[in-house]
Parts: C-alpha cells; structure tokens; sequence
C-alpha cells in the first residue's frame, strides 16, 4: 500500500498481520485479490496451519494458485524479492519440497517389508547369501509398495482433503502437484520390477501378483466389506512367501495360516479403529469404505477371533517337529504365545477406546507397551535356542 492516501494508510493499519517480513492488512488483502495461497498463508500464520500448508504458500507452487497457476500476491507473502533470495533460503525450499516427495513414498510403511527376513530367521538360515536374498526382496517390495501408495493416494485424493488427518498428505495438501504422481509411481514401479526379475523367475510372478492384488485392491475392493480385509491379511502374507521363495527357504503350512489369521486381525483392528475415529467425528460410514458405525461391534469381534485363533496355530507350531529341531528348549515359546495372546487383546481394546490412529503396524512401532511386548518375545526365542 506505498504511495497510497492517507485513507487508505489508516484503513491498512487498522490491522497488520505480519508475514515473513512483510506486513498485510488482512482486509485489505480480500478487497484487492481473492489469492487461496495467501488466504491459507495469513491462516497458517494465526491459526497454526501445518507444514503442508506453509509450503502451498510458498512462490512457484503452481497447485498452491487456483487452476494451478502462480499468483503475484502469493509471491509478494512468500518472497518479496526474487533477486535478493539467498542461498540458503533456496535450501531450505529445496529441502521443503525434499521432504515433501519423500512423504509421499511413505517410508515408515517399509516396515512391513521386514517380513521378508522371516522365512530365513524362522529356519535359523543366518548366512551371507540368505541375508543378502532377503534384503534385495526387501528393496524391491519397498520400491513396488511406494509406488502402490502414490497410485492408492492419487485415487484417493479428494476423500482424503476432508479428512481431519488425511488432508496433510501431500498430494491432497497440494505440496505436490497431482500431475507429478503418475511419474512417481512409475518411477518405483518400473526398477521394482527389474529387481525382481534379478532376483528370479519365481518371485517376480509374486511380486506381480502382489502388484495386481494391491491395485485390484485400490481401484476397487476396498470399498466393500470383509474382501477388504482379507486383501489386506493376504499381502502381508505374500510378503512372507516372497521372501521364502527368494532365500530358498520352504514355508510351512502352519506359517502361512498364523500368518492370514494374525494379519486378518490386524486389518480388522484398522477398520475397527478407522469406524472409532468416524464415529468420534459424527459420521456414519468410514471414508471411502464400505462399513458403517453400526458394524463396529462385528468388527471388534473379527480382529479378537482372527487374533486368539492365529494364537492357537502358533501353539500347534510350538509343537511340531520342526520346532523340536530347530530349538534345545521348544517349551520356552509358549511363553511367546501368551505375550501374543496378550497383545492382540490388548490392540483392540486401544482401537476400541480411539487411540488408534495410525495403521496397526506404525502404531505398534511408536507404542512402548507394543515394543517392550516385543523384547520379551525375543527374550523367549533366544531362550529356546540356547543349549
């Protein structure tokens, strides 16, 4: 408002919110421009928008501007002077748009790669060439499985921008342009599938297997009941058989089934806790899936029965001659069966209470309890190995 009236100076400082390092009057701002990227900057500021938010304010998003071009006044809030931007400001956006890719990938859901590693762990194979199989199956999933959740995201776009938690992801927040998703996915995809057919004939037809699975699964089962979840149970599963097939190591039977009961509890606490969530907010249907509140109770009922029996198996596992071989002591892992038996009680009652936010898997990662339940497993394990 330089070189103004002096009307209009006294109505601009009226009210000055100060940005970065320039001053604007609010009011003043929706009578010259109706900018969304200056609307949700000056709300990020006063209200405690997150970082997703900032960076839609940043000069250059061109998906912070509607119809996905610049505004001037986004510029003005984010960088008044071009020419003067330092160096080290231009790392720092670098860096914010770094971050934001990265998010995009999803990286704490490579944990559940490591169930590659447990056929060969669960035959006490702890060799070079096993280790090593184990971690290119881990590399490849990691690739795949990013770029699964770029496409699932992408679909999923516009029912996670009401989502309370949801609409930060990048691609809903808009800190990435949509457009980039399609590169993305097949940018991990494409080298997923390269390092599978390395690895070998046999587990790239898993790994595309899984491919098809998983995107069968976003385009269209997870809008239904009860399918969706045993999905869910049978990729965690095929992770496992991906990781037998590539170390060499043969899978039980009694694996496998722990494995689809323990997973199928594990999709149905997710469920459970997403329908908790819906119906803290007053809704009555989980977004974009097919239950309603009112089947929270069956839910519940299909992550405790899936979870004890999966327990049950494991029992028949402790028992089996292959366990008498592998283990001095196989008694010792009963006690792992009771500190399952205590977990997944224990998981579902969090759901039930709303504490579950996060999928079941990264919320036991950043639980204690879960982590502490965790060692003393180990503990047993190392237990029944000793001589």
């Amino acid at each position: 408002m330089i070189g103004g009236s002096e009307d209009d100076k006294a109505h601009v400082h009226s009210r000055t919110v100060d940005i970065g390092t320039v001053g604007l009057d609010t009011r003043s701002i929706h009578d010259v421009v109706k900018s969304a990227a200056v609307e949700r900057a000056i709300q990020s500021q006063e209200f405690g928008g997150s970082a997703y938010d900032l960076g839609n304010a940043e000069a250059g998003d061109a998906a912070a501007a509607p119809n996905g071009q610049h505004c001037a006044c986004s510029r003005i809030v984010a960088n008044p002077c071009e020419s003067q931007q330092t160096m080290s400001e231009t790392s720092t956006t670098d860096l914010r748009y770094f971050k934001h890719y990265l998010a995009a990938l999803r990286p704490h859901q490579w944990l559940k790669n490591v169930l590659v590693f447990f056929p060969g762990l669960a035959a006490h194979k702890f060799d070079w060439p096993t280790l090593l199989s184990s971690m290119e199956a881990f590399v490849c999933f990691s690739f795949v499985a990013s770029g699964v959740y770029v496409v699932n995201d992408l679909l999923d776009i516009r029912a996670d921008r009401v989502h309370p938690r949801k609409r930060y992801r990048p691609f809903a927040s808009r800190s990435i342009p949509a457009t980039h998703g399609t590169w993305i996915a097949l940018g991990l995809i494409v080298p997923g599938g390269f390092i599978a057919m390395f690895i070998g004939q046999g587990f790239f037809l898993v790994m595309a297997s899984y491919l098809l699975a998983t995107t069968a699964y976003s385009l269209h089962f997870k809008r239904h009941i009860v399918i969706d979840i045993c999905i869910l149970a049978g990729l965690y599963t095929i992770r496992i058989v991906a990781g037998g097939i590539a170390t060499s190591v043969p899978i039980s039977v009694l694996l496998i089934a722990f494995s689809m009961f323990f997973f199928l509890s594990l999709a149905a606490v997710k469920r459970q806790g997403e329908l908790v969530d819906s119906a803290g907010r007053g809704c009555l249907q989980a977004d974009g899936r097919g239950y309603h509140v009112n089947d929270l109770q069956i839910i519940s009922m299909i992550a405790v029965a899936a979870g004890y029996v999966s327990v049950l198996v494991m029992t028949y596992y402790v028992n089996s001659p292959a366990v008498a071989e592998l283990y001095p002591h196989p008694q010792m892992l009963w006690g792992v069966c009771a500190v399952l038996l205590y977990w997944i009680t224990r998981m579902v009652m969090m759901a039930h209470r709303g504490y579950m936010h996060d999928d079941p898997v990264i919320y036991a990662a950043k639980d204690r309890i879960s982590q502490a339940c965790l060692a003393i497993i180990l503990v047993f394990v190392a237990a029944g190995m000793l001589v």
